[in-house]
């Protein structure tokens, strides 16, 4: 039986698995039911369950002895009935029916018995449409690797039949996308690293081989962004005005323990409204983003009566991911960015995120992706030491929430000629972090999933709300 053995990065995700704090991310796309087909969604779930092959990472099991590692299991090791699963909403299945549902399925920890991912089809979706929601391991895939499986899994064809299920693509099978090769992005994410690494099989000792084998241009480049990120954080020395650094965060109602049960929240807008404020303030659409949620979050706080004196701070993914493969495992490394939750005006916070965010791009080491995967190991060091020895969420925060931006497909995507109406991540939360906010870009649209803890971040749903009246209050300050 064959092994792949773990990243580093990858093996921290499991380590700080629990049945609290599932480190698995989502994703919940809505169709519409093709008008000449109303037994669509029955007939797919019978034919899907008839497909038998299994591309990684569906096909990975963990394997814990004698290393960290993964075992590929042939198609008849793999319980399809348990990874597929087939609900329907209760009436109306409105968004707020499909809401609850997927808040329930996302709070269950996957079972390591199996293979690390569950497939449910969900009808009954008001205006005849229906939904998918997906959810793997974070060790088995990070955001750009999702959105790029999920550009292979459906086709631009309206008219293409007899499609392969996601477990079937994975990251070795067909593209199904009809998108000509060299027409494909190259770049889901502009990737802050040059060059690209390996992507076979490495442990930590192989990862540092190779870093150093890359050269002492990109050692040094590593080792002097880590002094600037974790030495100016520790010492307070040398900070510039504006930009953020670990462990200066202020504690919020966001930053202590969780609980199992989670709750999920939408908010969609058109992507051209997004770039249209980017222009007219000079900023970048993540940006605009940013000052969305930070806008959010001060009101919400405000209403709480918990608001700290000083500005939140976020954790944001950025891709080192190259080529146009979805792969298996995480290709991210991570920025800091100020809030500006402590500035009134929507236009002044927007300029004070922009000048956060690149500063906290200048500190990104420029190196190949060997290098940047120990810089990020290095970063996410204290995060896991902190959940192994059950410490998170009562010290210091590293940072309040984790906000993040994943480009997904410009053009409409169909499933056997059923259109993909919205596209929503939900994503994973631990022990000081009880929200995360993650857009992802389609079709003209960009969806907002908004994943809490449910005892933690009570009314969840406001917050999704006060980011679309945030976005009205911006317009108006800029017209």
């Amino acid at each position: 039986m064959a092994r792949r053995l773990l990243k580093t990065n990858d093996t921290a995700w499991l380590f700080t698995d629990s049945h609290r704090t599932p480190m698995q991310v989502g994703m919940l796309a809505t169709f519409r039911v093709p008008a000449d087909r109303p037994t669509f969604v029955a007939d797919l779930v019978a034919r899907w369950r008839e497909q038998r092959t299994f591309a990684p990472p569906f096909s990975y099991l963990y394997r814990s002895l004698p290393v960290p590692s993964w075992s590929e299991l042939d198609p008849d090791e793999i319980d399809l009935d348990y990874h597929l699963r087939h609900s329907a909403l209760p009436a109306p299945g409105s968004q707020r029916e499909l809401g609850v549902l997927v808040s329930r399925l996302h709070s269950a920890k996957l079972d390591r018995r199996y293979p690390l991912w569950e497939c449910h089809v969900i009808e009954g979706l008001e205006e005849d449409r229906w939904a998918l929601y997906m959810k793997a391991h974070h060790s088995q895939v990070d955001g750009v690797g999702g959105i790029r499986l999920l550009r292979r899994a459906l086709s631009v064809d309206p008219d293409a039949r007899g499609m392969l299920p996601p477990w079937a693509i994975g990251t070795r099978g067909p593209d199904q996308s009809g998108v000509p090769r060299e027409e494909r992005p190259s770049k889901a994410v502009e990737p802050v690293g040059r060059g690209s690494g390996g992507s076979g099989p490495s442990g930590a000792l192989e990862r540092l081989g190779s870093a150093v084998g890359a050269g002492l241009g990109a050692g040094t480049a590593v080792a002097g962004s880590l002094a600037r990120t974790w030495g100016q954080s520790v010492t307070g020395l040398g900070v510039e005005p504006g930009r953020a650094v670990p462990y200066r965060a202020p504690h919020t109602m966001f930053n202590g323990r969780i609980h199992t049960p989670r709750r999920f929240a939408t908010q969609h807008y058109e992507t051209d409204r997004l770039r249209g404020l980017a222009r007219q303030a000079g900023v970048s659409l993540n940006d605009v983003f940013l000052g969305l949620c930070g806008g959010a979050l001060r009101r919400y706080l405000t209403e709480q009566h918990a608001l700290p004196s000083t500005d939140l701070v976020a954790n944001v993914p950025v891709s080192v991911r190259t080529g146009t493969e979805a792969g298996v495992g995480n290709a991210i490394t991570f920025l800091y960015a100020r809030l500006g939750t402590d500035v009134a005006d929507p236009v002044e916070r927007l300029q004070a995120i922009r000048a956060s965010t690149r500063l906290g791009k200048e500190r990104l080491p420029q190196v190949g992706q060997a290098a940047m995967d120990v810089y990020t190991a290095a970063l996410m060091l204290p995060f896991v030491g902190q959940s192994v020895l059950g410490l998170g969420g009562r010290t210091r925060p590293a940072w309040n929430l984790v906000l993040s931006n994943v480009p997904g497909p410009a053009e409409t995507r169909y499933l056997d000629g059923s259109p993909m109406e919205e596209l929503f991540p939900v994503s994973l939360l631990f022990n000081g972090q009880a929200l995360n906010i993650t857009g992802v870009s389609y079709g003209g649209g960009f969806n907002i999933g908004y994943t809490g803890c449910r005892d933690s971040v009570p009314s969840l749903q406001r917050i999704a709300v006060y980011s679309g009246e945030e976005l009205e209050r911006l317009e108006s300050a800029l017209s």
